[in-house]
């Protein structure tokens, strides 16, 4: 089982390149995850820990609210991504501020469609590049290296699902980050499970997982689901619908109840970036 999981039942075995690419140990993103899959990751899970921690509110159930947008179908053979991870030379914001992200009381609530947001820092977070920037946030970071507070609008939603992903699959923060950026409920406390359980296993090979772009289908002002784009090894692009709620000041993730993003929902194998809002820190 993993954080993004595939249907067994699927006959993946009939397109090789589909199965090798989702099976491939490593290919986190939008689907990434502690040493996992973006397609295929570990399962993650939590115990609740104190009052402190955001609940899910049961007026807003993931499950049951269709995104205003599909997945672009893909046809044709998966695309090649030619991107290399180069962290950016632009000067970053700093690592808590009182006036971003969450802080911001009238954030721009335009969806981006069509261009990438401007003015973005990429940082690595473990060997994946996330996006920083003033504006969406993150404008916090814990001592624990936990980065919270983004914007509450659509840009702020895509930044705060992306960093999250890149924390996830960063062992020195994933199980922090799954306890305090991750709504309350069986899915979080199967993830953190599963997460600590990895965290003993020897690592592997995990491969070169990197973002490239992402498509907001759905969002409101207390919900978004961000479709998020990544490739693995350059081999092709992978893309799985990431739900985020707003709660008690900022954007959390929802797990469905066996720990993955996706649940049932099967990830698409693109054979392009059309439709997609490209959006990299490889170059």
């Amino acid at each position: 089982m993993g954080l993004f999981s595939r249907d067994p039942d699927s006959d993946g075995d009939s397109d090789g390149e589909k199965t090798s690419f989702l099976e491939e140990r490593g290919f986190v993103a939008s689907a990434i995850v502690i040493g996992a899959v973006l397609i295929c990751l570990v399962v993650w899970a939590v115990a609740s820990n104190g009052s402190d921690t955001p609940a899910a509110n049961p007026s807003q159930s993931p499950s049951t609210i269709a995104p205003t947008e599909q997945p672009t179908e893909p046809t044709g053979p998966p695309a090649t991504p030619t991107e290399q991870p180069t962290a950016t030379q632009t000067a970053p914001p700093p690592p808590n501020s009182h006036t971003g992200g969450c802080h911001d009381s009238n954030p721009d609530q335009a969806i981006p469609r069509l261009a990438a947001p401007v003015a973005v820092t990429w940082q690595f977070e473990g060997e994946m590049l996330v996006p920083i920037q003033a504006a969406a946030g993150p404008a916090s970071t814990a001592t624990n290296g936990v980065r919270s507070c983004f914007a509450h609008s659509p840009t702020g939603a895509v930044f705060a699902a992306m960093v999250l992903l890149g924390q996830v699959q960063n062992p020195e923060v994933s199980v922090a980050a799954l306890k305090t950026r991750v709504l309350a409920g069986p899915g979080r406390t199967a993830a953190i499970t599963a997460a600590r359980n990895e965290l003993q296993t020897p690592p592997t090979e995990a491969g070169d997982v990197q973002f490239s772009g992402f498509k907001v289908l759905y969002y409101t002002t207390t919900q978004a689901i961000i479709q998020i784009v990544a490739n693995l090894n350059n081999k092709a692009y992978g893309a799985l619908p990431i739900t985020m709620q707003w709660s008690h000041g900022d954007w959390y993730a929802v797990l469905q109840d066996d720990g993955t993003f996706n649940g049932s929902v099967e990830p698409d194998i693109l054979s392009s970036l059309n439709g997609y809002v490209r959006f990299s820190g490889a170059s």
